[in-house]
């Protein structure tokens, strides 16, 4: 499910962008802090995924425990909500640093349980062309003149076509579909990491996110990332022999 659809730009989906953001001390500042926060996410999830795919002990253990599975999917989904309809879980501190920790863990955990069912080489070739195609897209979105910040209606229709492929794709199993669906979804979340990374830039784009959401923005590109990551795992996981 992509989360960017619950977006919001000073509480308000079709708001221009925010003035303060012609401010460029205040834009390299929001920056820094959501790289950072972003980088503190994904070291502790790929140290998961590393840990469930070289370990055989943590293999066995999430064999042996799909529970966990569920718990942290159901953590997930409530903290998302409450990320979308609470402004204190967002920009309160520290309650929006516990909830953004306890959602990055719960995320670390599914993704870890996944891997634990690929090849450790499967999952570290995935984790190079995830890192190589999001470094070349956020390149792509600093520098490009095109706008995709005008581009949110169609990628949440286009997101919402995505999960009803999804739905369906749940009871015709096969390589095909799953590489239809995964390539699909691949290409997706890169759009949205584009159209993410633009939200935060301002300047010229049509729309910017404000810069008391950097625990939003850091969470919109977390969730590009990860998705990314997933669908590229797919793939390889539906190539091989």
């Amino acid at each position: 499910m992509s989360w960017q659809g619950y977006n919001t730009y000073n509480g308000d989906p079709e708001a221009p962008k925010n003035f303060s953001f012609d401010d460029q001390i205040i834009r390299k500042a929001f920056l820094r802090k959501v790289y950072s926060i972003l980088m503190c996410q994904l070291l502790v999830t790929f140290g998961f995924v590393t840990l469930f795919s070289f370990s055989e002990n943590s293999k066995r253990f999430a064999a042996q425990n799909p529970w966990m599975l569920w718990v942290a999917f159901g953590v997930t989904i409530v903290l998302l909500i409450a990320f979308a309809c609470c402004e204190g879980a967002r920009r309160t501190f520290p309650t929006n640093f516990i909830c953004l920790s306890l959602f990055t863990l719960a995320e670390s955990v599914l993704l870890g349980f996944m891997s634990a069912r690929f090849r450790s080489s499967e999952v570290m070739l995935a984790v190079g062309i995830t890192t190589a195609v999001c470094l070349a897209l956020t390149l792509f979105a600093l520098q490009t003149k095109y706008d995709f910040t005008a581009m949110g209606g169609i990628l949440l229709a286009a997101a919402v076509i995505f999960m009803i492929f999804g739905l369906v794709a749940m009871f015709w199993h096969g390589k095909t579909i799953q590489l239809v669906y995964s390539s699909i979804g691949a290409f997706l979340f890169s759009v949205y990491l584009i159209y993410d990374t633009q939200l935060m830039l301002g300047g010229n784009h049509k729309y910017s996110i404000s810069p008391e959401e950097y625990i939003f923005a850091a969470l919109n590109i977390y969730l590009d990332i990860v998705q990314i990551f997933m669908h590229i795992l797919s793939i390889i996981g539906a190539t091989r022999d």
